[in-house]
């Protein structure tokens, strides 16, 4: 199965090279721009290849007939409209947190919600766009997105297979898209995680792949990198015990900095898709293997035979793979007893 590269910025993903890590701010900046760019250094401080933002406005949004979310509900709110005009930042300020990105030295990426939106992030340095589970399905949406010319990101949370292979076809034409598998849940347990999902996304899309992550884990993004992700989104916050939508689901900087180490641990272990003989396995080769030894003192011009032969380490002789071969053949040289036998001792 080909996949179509993936490029942001200078780096491109790869099998074996590092996970390219977002550390998604979202909302949890509570509409403070100050707690906004003291968790963009937090990011980069965690080691994350980029910070995400969100960039919405409430009334665009949300109808006079939207509903809360579950866990929404849960977490105090009690009108949706209200919820998310307390978490807005406006586009100019947002364009401003792209900037202090780039000031930090990681990669800026937005979420873009409602079509009017889409010219001012646009205009903006935001080197990637990504959409959110809900919008895979927004095709006016992900046509405008995609029309942009960045590096695209779509999250397929709450989707069927079937939708996702309609969001492939209605992209079929932008060469720089990749896919995240994802559990719209919040927190997500492990049982709903479905990392393994990434297989079929992959097979769908033919595109690079990876995890959004909803869990509470600091070990989920190791684990989906060992599953093929080349691409792990985790929500950033100051206090995962914080009043909002999304802090239950988010690791704070301490965690989110083991989570990274823990994510790129797995990619250098997981390295090669390819079964190689690595430089530090070579001396174990040699003393560890077997040779054909000589079983008891053998003449010059002896015909060998299996009573001649045994098997014993190290393996610097003739190899035990070549027992079949050697039988039958003419000693050029004399071999002591328990000796083993190297190719110029035939002739």
């Amino acid at each position: 199965m080909t996949t179509t590269a993936f490029r942001i910025g200078g780096r491109t993903l790869s099998l074996g090279g590092a996970p390219f890590i977002i550390a998604e701010i979202g909302v949890n900046h509570d509409g403070s721009v100050e707690r906004a760019r003291s968790l963009i250094h937090a990011a980069k401080s965690a080691g994350a290849s980029a910070a995400k933002f969100q960039m919405f406005d409430a009334s665009m949004l949300m109808s006079l007939d939207a509903v809360l979310a579950v866990y929404q509900r849960e977490q105090g709110a009690r009108d949706p409209r209200e919820l998310l005009q307390q978490l807005q930042l406006s586009p100019s300020v947002l364009g401003s947190l792209a900037e202090e990105c780039l000031g930090v030295g990681i990669y800026p990426i937005v979420t873009v919600f409602s079509m009017p939106l889409v010219s001012q992030a646009a205009a903006q340095p935001w080197h990637a766009f990504k959409m959110a589970s809900p919008d895979l399905v927004n095709r006016p949406l992900l046509r405008a997105m995609a029309q942009l010319e960045r590096p695209l990101i779509v999250s397929t949370g709450a989707s069927t297979r079937e939708e996702v292979a309609q969001g492939a076809n209605w992209l079929r034409d932008i060469e720089q898209v990749a896919f995240l598998q994802c559990t719209s849940s919040y927190p997500t347990t492990d049982a709903c995680a479905a990392i393994g999902g990434m297989q079929e996304i992959a097979a769908i899309t033919r595109r690079v792949v990876g995890y959004s992550d909803h869990t509470r884990a600091i070990d989920t993004g190791a684990l989906a990198v060992a599953a093929g992700a080349h691409i792990l989104e985790k929500h950033l916050t100051y206090d995962c015990a914080a009043q909002g939508p999304d802090h239950a689901a988010s690791l704070n900087p301490t965690q989110f900095k083991e989570y990274v180490h823990l994510a790129n641990r797995a990619a250098i272990m997981l390295s090669s898709p390819h079964k190689l003989l690595q430089d530090v396995e070579r001396d174990v080769r040699s003393v560890s293997r077997q040779s054909l030894v000589a079983s008891r003192d053998l003449a010059v011009g002896q015909v060998l035979t299996a009573h001649d032969l045994v098997c014993k380490r190290p393996g610097t002789g003739i190899p035990a793979a070549d027992w079949d071969a050697t039988i039958g053949r003419v000693l050029s040289r004399a071999v002591a007893s328990d000796r083993l036998l190297h190719d110029e001792d035939l002739a």
